[in-house]
């Protein structure tokens, strides 16, 4: 049944998303708060900055104006930035009328709370002005998306119906999507896998090679399943598309500006100067010091996201780092603690 659906960020995934949707028979606004780029997208169907070489489809209506852009919508994704997630729920929760499902396809922590992206939103907008709240995660380079590459990843949701309605919306012949009722699982998975990219990139910046990328991908999964336990997941989801399949991803392209920012420190670079040429959100730096407090807190071992704060935030020289967790105590591989 055609769908209209609003997409809330015009960036990469956002973009990359609305043409899965529109190609698929749906209704698309899309919505942003940059006018030149909703300008863009309405006169020319391209999206430059982000996906230089997509033509977009001619049906999806860029928009500049939030009441207009969810104006009787079926549904509302959001694909903002992790920081942007509680002043747009906060704005939709005003002007929402029809009771839409609610997705989103952000990953990262809030700042300061440490909340997961659905939890904020809950606390945002009440259950009563939706029909239903749904994680869209997993392996997806929106780059490779765009041209139709064989793509698969989750809808989570503890109602079932809600994440079979995303199932049925967004599938087709490229993009495949499974359900999953384990939100906090795919939620944490989604965030942590950022900062273990961001190990992964600086490891190749340094010149090591895939000895060392399998070492930091295979101990930064027991990282990310340790804390993903301890917040409430099932261990079982971090061996699945959001776990294990978005890790895969996301430490080995160089479309993943979280492994792109990691390289160039490798390499000697600042990071505030990373962070300014890239023209994007790495969410893996801001959810570096989030899941690094939040490990504290839960009295969780997380010796590979402590390494990687100490180099972002107290200017850890990054070779001697990289040193130093090679010579920490020797483990029990099995330990779950």
């Amino acid at each position: 049944m055609k769908q209209k659906i609003t997409v809330l960020g015009p960036g990469s995934w956002g973009t990359a998303l609305a043409q899965v949707l529109a190609e698929n028979g749906h209704e698309v606004n899309l919505w942003g708060d940059n006018p030149a780029q909703i300008d863009e997208i309405n006169t020319y169907h391209t999206n430059r900055h982000y996906l230089p070489d997509l033509k977009i489809p001619e049906s999806i209506k860029g928009q500049k104006d939030l009441k207009t852009a969810v104006k009787d919508a079926d549904a509302i994704l959001l694909v903002v930035p992790t920081k942007a997630i509680r002043s747009v729920a906060k704005q939709l929760a005003t002007i929402i009328e029809n009771n839409p499902y609610i997705i989103h396809a952000s990953k990262g922590l809030e700042q300061g709370s440490h909340k997961r992206i659905s939890e904020v939103i809950n606390e945002e907008i009440p259950a009563e002005k939706r029909k239903g709240l749904i994680v869209l995660s997993g392996p997806s380079h929106a780059e490779e998306v765009a041209v139709h590459d064989i793509t698969t990843i989750t809808a989570a949701s503890p109602d079932d119906e809600a994440a079979k309605y995303v199932q049925q919306t967004f599938m087709n012949h490229y993009l495949r999507i499974y359900t999953n009722n384990d939100v906090v699982g795919v939620e944490t998975g989604a965030a942590l896998k950022n900062i273990i990219a961001i190990g992964s990139g600086a490891i190749a910046g340094l010149g090591f090679g895939d000895n060392a990328k399998a070492a930091i991908m295979t101990r930064g999964l027991a990282e990310i399943s340790r804390l993903g336990v301890a917040m409430g997941a099932e261990a079982l989801t971090f061996s699945g598309l959001s776990g294990v399949g978005d890790l895969i991803v996301t430490c080995t392209s160089v479309h993943s500006r979280n492994w792109r920012a990691g390289n160039m420190l490798g390499k000697g670079q600042n990071l505030q100067d990373i962070l300014d040429n890239m023209g994007m959100i790495v969410e893996g730096v801001s959810t570096t010091k989030a899941a690094m407090e939040l490990a504290q807190k839960l009295e969780v071992e997380m010796p590979i996201t402590e390494t990687i704060y100490r180099v972002l935030y107290e200017d850890k020289d990054i070779d001697q780092a990289a040193k130093e967790i090679m010579m920490r105590d020797g483990k029990v591989e099995n330990e779950f603690s």
